[in-house]
């Protein structure tokens, strides 16, 4: 591409260059606002952290080998503060780890010195249009709540996930019987963190950052905190990833929720498969040794049959919205759950339907023999959890 041809930047680019070496940073500074770029030049990290505080930049262009915050550190850095902008790094002294890590945390590009300018200004270009259109796509997703977690690098999974860590709390939605007696509450992850707005993006995330761990000790500790101020009475329905199953923390006697075993239903979804958890029997069996009782979640939407009641053999059952919703409405509804309900009980598990939002569906479940009942009809999830039914 001809310096004629070469494309210019909008009229609102603003490009922070970093980079120790004055006499180059000038030169490269001033080739940019050629080419029309507002341009902020920062002599090191620290100093970019400090601009990045006061201004919104569209694409950070910098060295690697830099003292203090070299290239890399300040590319976490930045995902920490904003997921969107482009991050270009350069280096005369490349190697193979340096280059993945600056995949694994997002860089836009990754360039060996030398670099010519036309192929440094093309490379700026395109990084400025795709982080504008990266933040077009969050302002939307925000405004609109899609829910979808977008969040792609490491770096930013690792900053996104720790905002959500640090305003996790828990809200309970009761169980009860057809009565409308409260017997149980269901524990709930909340965060505060917008781009993870919901409990599957936030184990996502975990998931994507290796830190899965991180996520079910926090939520262990913070129910067997709460469960200590209510009535001694009810169990606590408490979700478990199966990745917790590997967790040792889980077994010991020592750990916060261990000394409420007696009061705590560990919930399993059927929607995850337990196949990569070793010797998952032995495990179930541990829990119950200590006191738990398990919970088989959302029967009816996983895949996996019957095997999950062979593999956890649950006290409890759960069965999933998707049956629940208008089941008073649908023969054939009724009849999977009048099945499945005659099938647990011959078993010696209790059914609890979940979802209900009607008086006609919990009219339907009770007829149909469901033993526990929860649902928005009853009560929404609540920090302050719900005394009786209705309230």
């Amino acid at each position: 591409m001809s310096r004629a041809e070469a494309p210019k930047a909008t009229a609102s680019s603003l490009l922070i260059i970093v980079d120790d070496e004055p006499a180059l940073l000038r030169v490269t500074k001033r080739f940019f606002e050629r080419r029309g770029h507002r341009v902020i030049a920062c002599q090191s990290g620290e100093e970019a952290l400090a601009c990045l505080e006061r201004e919104r930049c569209d694409v950070m262009l910098t060295d690697v080998q830099m003292p203090g915050i070299s290239g890399l550190k300040l590319l976490k850095a930045v995902r920490e503060r904003d997921l969107d902008i482009p991050v270009v790094l350069v280096t005369g002294n490349p190697n193979v780890t340096s280059a993945v890590e600056a995949v694994e945390y997002g860089a836009f590009q990754y360039l060996i010195k030398p670099v010519g300018n036309e192929k440094l200004a093309e490379v700026v270009e395109r990084a400025s249009t795709a982080g504008r259109l990266a933040r077009v796509q969050r302002e939307y997703v925000e405004q609109f709540g899609s829910g979808v977690f977008r969040v792609a690098d490491r770096a930013g999974v690792e900053a996104t996930l720790d905002r959500a860590l640090e305003s996790l709390w828990i809200e309970f939605q009761p169980i009860v019987t057809a009565r409308g007696s409260v017997v149980a509450q269901e524990a709930l992850l909340r965060t505060s963190e917008s781009a993870l707005p919901h409990p599957g993006a936030v184990l996502e995330a975990a998931e994507r950052a290796s830190r899965l761990d991180d996520v079910g000790r926090l939520v262990r500790a913070t129910v067997a905190s709460e469960i200590k101020r209510l009535p001694q009475d009810w169990l606590f329905f408490v979700n478990l990833h199966p990745h917790d199953l590997r967790d040792p923390l889980l077994y010991s006697a020592n750990a916060p929720l261990s000394s409420a075993s007696s009061r705590v239903v560990l919930e399993i979804t059927e929607r995850a498969s337990l196949d990569s958890v070793p010797h998952v029997q032995e495990c179930v069996a541990r829990l119950r040794e200590m006191g738990f009782r398990i919970a088989l979640d959302d029967l009816g939407a996983g895949y996996s049959g019957l095997t999950s009641f062979v593999q956890l053999e649950p006290e409890f059952v759960k069965l999933d919205m998707s049956l629940v919703r208008d089941v008073h409405q649908s023969d054939a509804r009724q009849k999977i759950v009048g099945s499945m309900v005659n099938l647990c009980h011959e078993m010696g598990k209790q059914i609890i339907a979940e979802g209900i939002e009607s008086q006609e569906e919990r009219d339907a479940l009770v007829e149909l023999s469901c033993d526990l009942l929860q649902g928005y009809h009853f009560a929404k999830p609540s920090r302050l959890p719900a005394y009786a039914a209705g309230t």
